[in-house]
């Protein structure tokens, strides 16, 4: 690369010996000029076809590299649902297939592949080499100006228009501020390293550099005392003090390049890991990975000048790609006002963190830092889903009069938290929240809720890098009883498995084809014995002195309750054998969230002491409609007469039971919904915190004895709009439903 032949001369040199090193039928460059990818040099393929051939991005496996930035490996190229038959290049002989794409700030300026006539999956050490001649290529090419001078975003232009984005809640709340992007990308200049060694110690000093940054944000961090945003910065420690991290830069830093070029390929194989992660957990421990890196990267080119360390000068929503917990920690409480990220998700460390800060997030806003530029006015409605960028006049009118309404019905409500939740004709309802997190724990002072009707101690197993402790689980079952006081709190067993996988145990049944309905909660459970005993053990001895209540996820029928509640019971034996203090009251109870438990009950009533409905689930268990896919999104209706109807039928035989039946989910914290739960007979609801005011303030308006009559006539002859009858009937009879 170092001598003065020309740059076509030195491109057919790469091909002949990457194709060589790799025994490679077929290596190629394509680069982007002029707004397309363009063969300029190839070993392998018809020599007729340089220059000649031609893909538009997104055209092809070579356009989708280029596009999205991402390598592929393909040991049947045909296969792929992109691929492109370019005939005059001779490639039709040729089966295996990987790329990687050529970076030059942020974009992909061209594409480097090999090609096999044997159909073979590559290597990771070879994708790793293709990535390193990559990087080493995008230094050539842009000092020969061979490709477009600003690479793929001429393809890509931004609009200055008004726009409504759309996200994924993680942390809600309504803010506007200025945009302000998380950090300038360091842009890694200079590829091949002149002295390995030196290369070697300013990584060495980097990482150092780096740890004591993160330890002193975490000591630094302004939170209350315990919860799980402490457990998710040791996890992050762990994640800065990898040596599996350090030693596979070591090594790329031994294949010929600089301390930064090392780091970035290290993260190009993350990102590409990310990509083909299907569990959401890992994703989010490796976008940890990721966050180091760019700190790394940052440390050791001496380009720190995070917006962070530049000081917030107005109030900011930040938008990044993803952050990590310590990145968010460094900025001013006191401006900032909002996240946006391209990526993000419910468990994400970062999320939990912001949720303890009181920041609003919205996540997976696609293209959020093409559509939106540096400084431009934001209003953030995460409740909503969106965002709105450069908003007029009338839109910021608009958002501001929301905002205002939000923050009277938020004082409405809250003048609701000592009132008790009776309808209008005398009938109290219990209304409790739904938690997973320690912290949530204080929705219970903050809406006056009546109890927490389903604490998720799953969550602890979803933040966490290794399994749980029983010292770490007890612990916190123990702070939950300690601050609902007197307050009844139903803790769920871990439901685990299917699309909540844990990348700590083993995961036989990771290619599930529907994970809802797989290896997952008390099935799984029941399976790992010793991962049940363990919580068995933690709760019964944090609940020493009180009443437990314990419910068991998913159960589909009523041996599987049996199992798990003896299972219980064994180790309540064990402890007591060592004159372990326990329980005053051991309280069982089941999730109903499998139709099939319903055909059942009279098996299973005289064993519980209360069910729990989670509608969730039940509903596109019921329907056979996944409540991810937006086409049968009309068809996942908790207000359909099938539901309705099913729900309708659990009030009497559990009522006769003496069996308290409650309705935890997302259907039971809308005003509308648990209007018509009412209206079925059930008493016992179990929500969202931010739902307890609403409720509460649909319930002061309710006639519920006028509703039993009336919904009870909808059952005998459903509407086809079921929706817009409960609805008419609301308005009819004064119903809040704000």
């Amino acid at each position: 690369m170092a001598s003065r032949t020309a740059p076509q001369a030195k491109l057919n040199a790469v091909v002949g010996i990457v194709g060589e090193a790799m025994a490679s039928e077929v290596c190629s460059i394509y680069l982007l000029r002029e707004g397309v990818l363009e063969l300029y040099a190839t070993r392998g393929l018809a020599q007729e076809a340089v220059h000649v051939t031609k893909l538009a991005l997104g055209e092809g496996l070579v356009g989708t590299i280029a596009a999205q930035v991402e390598t592929l490996n393909l040991d049947e190229a045909a296969s792929h649902p992109d691929f492109a038959y370019k005939p005059e290049t001779g490639e039709d002989r040729f089966h295996s297939f990987a790329g990687v794409p050529i970076i030059r700030r942020e974009q992909a300026v061209g594409v480097l592949c090999v090609q096999h006539v044997e159909s073979r999956k590559y290597d990771d050490v070879e994708i790793e080499a293709l990535q390193t001649v990559a990087m080493v290529l995008s230094e050539l090419i842009a000092n020969a100006e061979l490709v477009d001078a600003t690479g793929a975003a001429t393809v890509r232009p931004q609009s200055t228009a008004p726009m409504r984005i759309a996200g994924l809640k993680l942390v809600e709340g309504m803010a506007s501020g200025y945009a302000v992007f998380h950090q300038p990308r360091v842009h890694v200049e200079h590829t091949v390293a002149e002295d390995t060694e030196a290369e070697r110690h300013r990584v060495y000093a980097a990482f150092d550099k780096m740890r004591e940054q993160i330890e002193r944000i975490a000591a630094q961090a302004e939170f209350g005392v315990g919860g799980e945003h402490e457990e998710v910065l040791e996890t992050y420690k762990m994640f800065a003090y990898d040596e599996g991290w350090s030693r596979r830069i070591n090594e790329a830093i031994d294949s010929g390049l600089t301390a930064e070029a090392a780091i970035e390929r290290v993260q190009q194989r993350t990102r590409m890991r990310m990509r083909q992660i299907d569990d959401p957990l890992l994703a989010d421990r490796m976008h940890d990975l990721e966050d180091l890196s760019n700190r790394l990267l940052r440390t050791v080119s001496g380009q720190m000048g995070t917006a962070a360390q530049m000081g917030l000068r107005q109030d900011t929503i930040l938008i990044a790609r993803n952050l990590g917990p310590a990145e968010l920690l460094e900025y001013d409480r006191r401006r900032l006002k909002g996240v946006l990220l391209e990526e993000g998700s419910l468990t994400a460390h970062v999320t939990i963190v912001a949720r303890a800060m009181g920041v609003p997030v919205l996540g997976r806003v696609r293209d959020v830092r093409r559509l939106i530029g540096e400084g431009d006015l934001l209003l953030l409605d995460v409740t909503a889903g969106n965002v709105f960028a450069r908003p007029s006049t009338a839109m910021e009118e608009a958002f501001e009069t929301a905002l205002d309404l939000r923050q009277k019905r938020k004082a409405v409500f809250a003048a609701l938290k000592s009132v008790a939740p009776v309808t209008l004709d005398g009938h109290r309802v219990t209304v409790m929240v739904n938690a997973g997190l320690r912290d949530d724990v204080s929705a219970l002072d903050v809406t006056g809720a009546d109890g927490i009707g389903l604490f998720r101690t799953e969550f602890q197993f979803l933040v966490s890098a290794t399994l749980p402790s029983r010292e770490r689980q007890q612990r916190l079952y123990k702070d939950v009883l300690d601050a609902a006081g007197d307050r009844p709190v139903i803790f769920r067993t871990v439901d685990i498995g299917g699309d909540k996988a844990l990348p700590y145990l083993n995961k036989e049944d990771a290619d599930e084809e529907n994970p809802a309905m797989g290896w997952r909660a008390i099935r799984l459970a029941l399976e790992r014995g010793g991962l049940m005993k363990v919580q068995a053990r933690a709760l019964l001895e944090a609940a020493a002195g009180r009443t437990l209540s314990v419910m068991f996820p998913m159960v589909s029928e009523p041996w599987e309750f049996d199992e798990a509640r003896a299972l219980f019971e064994a180790q309540r034996d064990w402890l007591i054998g060592r004159g372990k203090k326990l329980p005053n009251e051991i309280r069982y109870g089941a999730m109903l969230e499998v139709p099939a438990l319903a055909e059942q009950l009279d098996l299973l009533l005289p064993n519980i002491s209360f069910l729990s409905v989670g509608t969730n689930d039940l509903t596109q268990f019921l329907f056979a409609a996944d409540r991810a896919n937006p086409k049968l999104a009309e068809r996942y209706d908790w207000l359909s007469a099938a539901i309705l109807r099913f729900l309708a039928k659990l009030v009497e035989p559990t009522r006769a039971a003496g069996v308290q039946l409650t309705v935890c989910g997302e259907m039971g914290g809308r005003p509308l919904e648990a209007m018509a739960l009412i209206g079925l007979g059930i008493e016992r609801l179990s929500i969202t915190p931010a739902a307890v005011g609403p409720i509460k303030a649909m319930l002061r308006s309710l006639d519920r004895a006028a509703l039993t009559a009336h919904m009870a006539e909808l059952l005998k002859a459903p509407p086809r709009d079921m929706r817009g009858a409960l609805g008419a009937w609301a308005s009819e009879n004064h119903v809040e439903l704000a």
